[in-house]
């Protein structure tokens, strides 16, 4: 069964991410989409939390456009529907001020979501009129915290100094991160080495770590997945396709799982004490089924437990 957030974190949370419906999708349909994703997660219990993502796209000049509804809706019903702890994400840097920022964060937790994931802007090259991912924890942490809720932020293992951003977000309130889709083990198991060094000489308690993987079906799926901003090895693209199109999601879940044994090995051997993870993310509507094999994998696959060496993970001191 799944646990309440805050021990869940603090073990091996198991994460759902599934895709919202357009903001342009009938209301018939978009129940239907609703329903579908309500069955799959009652299907599967050990499902920790579900992560509704922004889907935005950005013009030339970083300007927004919003692909779906507002998730904090979406979110609302599947825990009306499931019980279950919702995430929501947020992309910050479309907030004009720091005000808008604070007056998000009030009507979330006004809507009774406690959970949240503050995303920055797409491009570095932006100057974006809403504050860093950094501020932006912030001035949400206080809000959320009164509620008994949770700060994530999203990491990118590729990124050159990506264990020193998460450091700096964690001292910020972050007791989450989940990946950008991985499909490689090594860059994700550096980062975390990494940042567990880093939180080591700080004094200060890791954040969980969710990998995230996803099932892929076809060509398109590869190139929506880099579009997206996955790094797809020619290998990895070579293991999920070839063979049956047909089979090409099953061959995605044993991919996911390995990469996720592969960087739960390093943890283990090195006795780091970040928490680790998994986030399974739903890319397209046509892979609901897809997406629930893989949860299943997990569900059967990730242990609980409180670290990797046994050790408690509580605080060397307070976060800041």
């Amino acid at each position: 069964m799944a646990v309440p957030l805050a021990a869940a974190l603090r073990s091996t949370p198991l994460f759902f991410e599934p895709v919202p419906p357009g903001a342009r999708t009938s209301a018939e349909r978009a129940a239907k989409q609703l329903a579908a994703v309500v069955d799959v997660i009652r299907a599967v219990p050990r499902i920790d939390a579900v992560d509704v993502p922004e889907l935005v796209d950005e013009n030339h000049e970083g300007r927004p456009y919003y692909r779906t509804g507002d998730p904090r809706e979406y979110a609302r019903r599947i825990h009306e529907n499931t019980g279950r702890e919702v995430i929501v994400n947020k992309v910050v840097a479309h907030l004009a001020t720091p005000e808008a920022v604070a007056e998000w964060a009030q009507e979330t937790v006004a809507r009774g979501i406690r959970h949240v994931v503050l995303v920055g802007g797409t491009s570095r090259y932006i100057p974006y009129p809403g504050p860093t991912v950094i501020e932006a924890n912030r001035l949400c942490l206080p809000i959320f915290q009164d509620v008994r809720g949770s700060l994530g932020n999203i990491t990118i293992p590729q990124r050159v100094g990506e264990a020193h951003r998460m450091l700096a977000k964690t001292r910020a309130g972050a007791s989450f991160f989940t990946t950008q889709i991985l499909f490689d083990a090594k860059a994700a198991s550096g980062m975390i080495e990494e940042y567990d060094r880093l939180c080591r000489e700080a004094k200060l308690a890791p954040a969980a770590v969710l990998l995230s993987v996803a099932p892929l079906g076809d060509d398109s799926d590869v190139e929506f997945a880099r579009w997206l901003g996955a790094e797809v090895s020619d290998a990895a693209e070579q293991e999920i396709l070839s063979g049956p199109e047909s089979e090409a999601g099953s061959r995605s879940v044993t991919q996911a799982l390995r990469l996720w044994s592969t960087v739960d090995q390093v943890r283990r051997a090195h006795g780091l004490a970040v928490p680790l993870g998994v986030n399974v993310e739903q890319i397209t509507t046509r892979h609901l089924p897809h997406a629930e094999e893989m949860l299943r994998a997990f569900a059967d696959a990730l242990p609980r437990e409180e670290s990797p060496s046994g050790a408690s993970r509580t605080p060397d001191r307070p976060r800041s």
